[in-house]
């Protein structure tokens, strides 16, 4: 049995990791790639294909709206894609419902994709397991609530960066620059979109172009023109614009009313 499928998944790295997978198995087609929730609903409404690799977390539309929006009795076959840890893990395993964990490891991608071919030969096909698990991964994102570690490409590789381990991230074109201790490390994604991956309890965005990791924060001077330095442990000097007021008020320049002290 021939199996088309369908990725969906905002980051690039992520959905190259899954094609790289499929190729390893000659019934497995990929037949499109979606990088967001919406164009991921027409593709599916269109398509219609036997199997869909959908992300759990993705800006604007996330892989619960997805399935919302359709209805679960009209989904494919689906292995969720996610970055959660342990809660999610539990949550997928205690309802025998299929899902690999970034980055993808090939055991695991065999596993999940054999248990879609009994889904899809009929042992296993029942929309109330999705809904179960749909309930399931929303109490797991509340209780996690943003993605503790993140993958990247380095020399061929994939790394999972923690997200604590993150002093500051800025922007470069297309590309995001995660700045650890001792390394940084290239990921294809906008600042915004992963400000929206992180907790927003440790990392604030200072400047367009700049997020720093509270934790890694030793002072804020004042500077010229309103602007102010954000120094960090390491001795890095970030500049913070005056207009990013969430950034002033949680590093403690802020006057409350959305502008700077003078």
């Amino acid at each position: 049995m021939s199996i088309q499928a369908l990725i969906v998944d905002d980051e690039p790295l992520a959905r190259r990791a899954i094609r790289r997978m499929a190729e390893r198995h000659s019934d497995l087609e990929i037949a499109r790639e979606c990088g967001d929730g919406d164009s991921a609903i027409s593709c599916i409404a269109g398509l219609k294909p036997d199997l869909v690799f959908l992300d759990v977390q993705m800006p604007g539309r996330d892989g619960f709206s997805v399935i919302e929006r359709l209805g679960a009795e009209r989904m494919p076959a689906t292995i969720f894609v996610t970055a959660y840890d342990r809660y999610a893990l539990a949550a997928f395993d205690a309802h025998a419902v299929d899902y690999v964990l970034k980055p993808v490891a090939a055991a695991r991608f065999d596993r999940a994709l054999q248990r879609a071919r009994e889904r899809l030969a009929g042992k296993r096909r029942n929309p109330e397991d999705l809904e179960r698990l749909i309930e399931a991964l929303r109490r797991a994102a509340n209780r996690t609530g943003h993605a503790a570690r993140l993958p990247v490409l380095d020399k061929g590789r994939i790394v999972l960066i923690a997200a604590a381990d993150i002093h500051w991230i800025e922007a470069e074109g297309n590309y995001v620059r995660l700045h650890t201790a001792s390394a940084a490390y290239e990921l294809r994604e906008t600042l915004a979109g992963i400000g929206a991956k992180l907790d927003p309890a440790d990392f604030v965005r200072i400047h367009r172009s700049t997020i720093v990791n509270l934790r890694y924060v030793k002072e804020v001077q004042p500077w010229f023109g309103g602007y102010h330095l954000v120094r960090l442990d390491s001795g890095k000097e970030l500049r913070m614009s005056r207009y990013q007021q969430d950034g002033a008020e949680r590093l403690g320049v802020g006057n409350g009313r959305g502008k700077y002290r003078p």
